[in-house]
């Protein structure tokens, strides 16, 4: 559980070279041991992507960025969402992914998405692109949380919003307690614009918006996972 933001120090070896004028996250990081979070006719039969959609207010014509993207399951029902007035940007960190994301939108004929490829601190996402940036049973998976976060920012709109669905479990077990996700996007200047319990999936979902300047690397005041 979290027990508040407080100073962290020290910064152990290992990290990346474009990280280290962040924080490092005081908690562990689940590795990626899947493309796929559950199959998509489960997911569809659970009506996921549509109330997760409807809930964060995608609409056509948006643009909208789908961050850990894998096989594509929130990428093409983002794609139809927003219509072709509308524009989907897939990123992921692992190119085996991206190839096979692109070779989908390729041979399903899906004229609105584009690919991207991202790293582990960064998305490289353009700026002042995005209505909605959407963060899916991912978010435990980003070892740099504020170096990525810091990076993220500038790609939102100013009425921008990333949605964020985790289940509400430590980050060692592919979750994220919702206290520290709070935590972490609010060091970095993001406002928590909802929380809303979503049972079926033993998680949540969470909408932030940008507040005020985006911090320097060093003003970044990091969270702290402490037990009780």
């Amino acid at each position: 559980m979290l027990g508040g933001c407080d100073w962290l120090g020290g910064e152990p070896d290992g990290r990346r070279e474009s990280a280290r004028d962040f924080p490092q996250a005081d908690r562990p990081v689940s590795p990626i041991i899947s493309t796929r979070y559950s199959s998509e006719e489960a997911r569809d039969q659970l009506g996921e992507a549509e109330d997760i959609m409807d809930h964060a207010g995608a609409a056509p014509g948006m643009t909208v960025a789908d961050i850990g993207a894998g096989e594509g399951y929130y990428t093409v029902r983002l794609a139809k969402r927003v219509g072709k007035d509308g524009r989907v940007l897939a990123e992921d960190i692992m190119p085996e992914a991206i190839d096979a994301l692109g070779q989908r939108i390729t041979r399903e004929n899906w004229a609105n998405v584009s690919v991207k490829l991202g790293t582990p601190d960064d998305p490289k996402l353009p700026e002042h692109s995005f209505d909605r940036v959407f963060m899916v049973h991912m978010y435990h998976e980003i070892e740099e949380p504020y170096a990525f976060l810091w990076h993220l920012r500038p790609a939102l709109k100013p009425d921008g919003e990333v949605i964020v669905v985790d289940s509400d479990r430590p980050t060692s077990e592919h979750g994220t307690p919702p206290k520290l996700l709070a935590c972490e996007f609010s060091s970095v200047g993001y406002q928590l614009v909802e929380m809303k319990p979503r049972p079926s999936s033993g998680g949540y979902l969470a909408r932030f918006r940008t507040v005020g300047a985006r911090p320097e690397p060093d003003e970044i005041r990091p969270c702290k996972l402490v037990k009780e």
